[in-house]
């Protein structure tokens, strides 16, 4: 069980107390139901007390160190309801082929409960290959969707409401190009 921490000024009293009366109500349990044999440890061997507690963290500040829904440090969310308003934001992974086709797909996801969009883009575009390239051959619209020019990103995006719907890009090196042309086809959808 935890350590008690009777020295330390910023548990309360009635933390201590309420350590004390849980640590006895377990006591109790498991002389009735043991605890199951496993490891309660962290993936990196730390061993994981049986129940966290503000006395369990020396100078443990709610305010600082938890803070409020919708607010830094957001360890509660990033919404002041947290979840019990606007829900997380649900997207698949999605693309392939072409930028119609895959504008399609996206299409279908979003009328059947997606919130937002998750692109994934073939191997020449996370390269930075155009799908005529000699390095791109075989691997066109296989993995993802091929984007190769600013008019496909309009396609891929086009009938979308980018202001309501949030959009996430899996991609690396290519990134500040790819960020460009989705900024440029809001900017057209009228986003600020």
């Amino acid at each position: 069980m935890a350590e008690e921490k009777n020295g330390d000024p910023t548990v309360a009293e009635e933390t201590r107390q309420g350590r004390r009366r849980w640590e006895a109500a377990a006591s109790r349990t498991f002389e009735k139901t043991p605890a199951r044999n496993t490891d309660f440890t962290t993936v990196s061997g730390a061993p994981v007390d049986p129940l966290a507690g503000p006395d369990t963290l020396a100078g443990f500040d709610p305010e600082r160190d938890l803070g409020w829904p919708g607010e830094y440090p957001y360890t509660r969310g990033v919404q002041p309801t947290m979840y019990r308003g606007k829900l997380w934001t649900m997207r698949q992974f999605a693309g392939f082929g072409t930028a119609k086709q895959t504008n399609e797909r996206f299409h279908y996801l979003l009328s059947h409960g997606q919130t937002g969009l998750s692109t994934a883009f073939h191997l020449p575009t996370l390269y930075g290959y155009d799908s005529d390239h000699e390095m791109a051959r075989g691997e066109v619209g296989k993995c993802g969707v091929a984007v190769d020019s600013l008019r496909d990103m309009e396609i891929l995006f086009d009938g979308i409401d980018l202001g309501r719907v949030t959009t996430s890009m899996t991609i690396n090196s290519t990134a500040p190009i790819a960020l460009a042309m989705y900024l440029a086809v809001a900017e057209k959808h009228g986003m600020p």
